[in-house]
């Protein structure tokens, strides 16, 4: 009778054990115990409350106490409940103390937030990265295109890491100091015979400014010859003055034909004013017969006049077609 009660009081103080040390995580707080952190329970407790999962804080905590940062929990908690990644913090203040650069937490804190990786910009800021850039298409003064890629030797600079630009405008920038460099050259020669004046020229330009980076060296890895732009380009000037030329002449051709029809439509109005006019003589020959104003000889007298005149056209015609056949002859 008394077994079943008794087992019954077990099971409940057993599943009360279970469900306390789930939430109180009690080995966590012995891990922190021996290695020298010094937290409560009760802070652990309330890390759960405040929905903080206490290994995300405790855990990194550990491992800065270890390298001999001075981290506090209150800052990784702020950190964490921002949205930050406390452990890549705690890892990238470890790396920059060994490494002997000032990093201050709350820098770090700031870097990350910021949505870069402040591990991987203590690297670089550690061991300098190298970027390599697109070809860069530039023209020199004697017309000459050249095709030149570029090394550019970077070291992140962790002050200004939050709010500087990327590595995208570190290699416009260069982009712009090549393209600028080899255009102000009189000769693509002189590109060719010493590249190093490029990257020298385009380093004193100081283009890291207002960037997350500071620029350690730039080379040229790569001068091609391209095409010869300056032939190419009078050549297609040559071309549309041809075309030029062509369009005012068509205009001038264009302008004679209209003219020409106009003056043939002139002379079609004449011929046809005289050929009217030439129509109206019958009738007015017959008025003039009907009211006595010309008589039989006189018409007769008009009739010789016209004759006469078309036998001497008739002969001047023969005699200078005769003229012509002897010219034709002689020659």
């Amino acid at each position: 009778m008394f077994q079943i009660p008794t087992l019954i009081l077990a099971g409940v103080i057993l599943l009360f054990f279970i469900i306390l040390f789930n939430f109180i995580p009690v080995g966590l707080w012995i891990a922190a115990i021996s290695a020298g952190v010094r937290v409560s329970l009760v802070s652990l407790v309330a890390m759960r409350l405040r929905r903080v999962p206490p290994a995300k804080i405790i855990n990194p905590l550990i491992k800065a106490e270890k390298a001999g940062l001075d981290v506090l929990q209150n800052q990784l908690e702020a950190h964490f409940l921002a949205g930050g990644n406390v452990d890549r913090v705690v890892d990238a203040l470890i790396a920059a103390d060994k490494a002997r650069i000032a990093l201050p937490f709350d820098r770090a804190a700031a870097i990350d937030l910021a949505g870069r990786d402040v591990l991987d910009a203590v690297k670089v800021s550690v061991n300098p990265r190298v970027i390599q850039t697109p070809n860069v298409s530039a023209v020199a003064r004697d017309g000459i295109e050249l095709i030149s890629t570029a090394r550019v030797t970077v070291r992140a600079n962790l002050e200004r890491l939050v709010g500087g630009a990327g590595e995208e405008t570190i290699i416009a920038r260069v982009g712009e100091g090549i393209v600028s460099s080899i255009g102000s050259t009189d000769s693509h020669k002189k590109v060719l015979e010493n590249p190093d004046t490029i990257s020298k020229t385009v380093l004193e330009k100081g283009l890291d400014s207002g960037t997350a980076f500071e620029i350690l060296s730039i080379d040229i890895a790569d001068v091609n010859v391209g095409r010869n732009i300056g032939a190419q380009l009078q050549t297609d000037q040559a071309e549309a003055d041809k075309n030029v030329a062509q369009a005012k002449a068509e205009e001038r051709r264009a302008m004679a034909v209209a003219a020409e029809q106009e003056n043939s439509a002139r002379v079609e109005e004449m011929r046809a004013k005289v050929v009217e006019a030439e129509a109206e003589v019958p009738l007015a020959m017959a008025e003039a017969f009907r009211n006595g104003n010309l008589g039989v000889m006189d018409y007769y007298t008009l009739r010789n006049v016209e004759s006469d005149t078309d036998m001497r056209r008739g002969i001047a015609s023969s005699t200078q077609d005769q003229e012509g056949d002897s010219d034709e002859r002689s020659v």
